[in-house]
């Protein structure tokens, strides 16, 4: 399977603009493209969050969040730090929607910013949280996937007209990112939560930009 692309700065930033100005809720999809490229969350894991994941009880970021075991794809809790401003801002741009459109509100205005701690952080454009697809394996296993999430990144990324562009290529691109910064693999692992360095070190190898950045030096 061929991997997914590594999207840059400036696909992003366009992304982001488009956005913006279509779709049924733009302050959400604007949130939902950035909690994506800032965080690395899986649709899953997105569609999951609930508002006392992102806020404390007096309203503020909860900075130091968590991955829950119980929502986390491989079933393991990780770290989740709502510390870039970028996505904090746009989270929170929706939720002042969220609560003037009366969507997941509580009568307790002084907690949570008046939401339901318990509400998904993000819902689909009607209000109610996203839905989950189940699916059984040959052998009675069975998996649930957000299909209706997934089709909105994919949507997303083919407005703004960047191919193959799906949430994917968002969590490749946010370990791509980390690596260029020089972060280890061992810190990569523990942000996005794959199963072992061998499969951190195929996500973030190959990077465009290393690449382009070899061969311009050749001659």
């Amino acid at each position: 399977m061929a991997k997914a692309p590594v999207i840059e700065d400036h696909q992003i930033r366009h992304a982001r603009k488009v956005a913006a100005i279509t779709g049924q809720s733009k302050e959400r999809d604007v949130a939902l493209l950035l909690i994506a490229y800032g965080t690395g969350l899986a649709p899953n894991e997105i569609a999951k969050l609930t508002v006392a994941d992102y806020l404390q009880v007096n309203g503020e970021i909860k900075a130091d969040s968590v991955v829950r075991a119980e929502i986390a794809f491989n079933g393991k809790a990780r770290p989740l730090f709502f510390t870039s401003a970028k996505v904090c801002e746009a989270i929170d741009s929706y939720l002042s929607l969220r609560a003037a459109t009366r969507q997941g509100v509580t009568n307790q205005r002084a907690a949570y910013r008046g939401l339901d701690p318990q509400s998904p952080l993000f819902l689909a454009a009607d209000g109610a949280p996203f839905s989950f697809t189940k699916r059984v394996s040959p052998n009675g296993v069975a998996s649930y996937s957000c299909e209706s999430l997934t089709e909105i990144y994919r949507r997303l990324h083919h407005q703004a007209g960047i191919p193959n562009g799906n949430a994917s290529a968002a969590r490749r691109t946010f370990a791509v990112r980390l690596h260029r910064q020089g972060r280890s693999l061992k810190l990569i692992q523990e942000l996005i939560g794959v199963s072992s360095l061998t499969a951190v070190k195929k996500m973030v190898e190959s990077d465009p930009v290393r690449l382009a950045t070899i061969v311009s030096g050749v001659i």
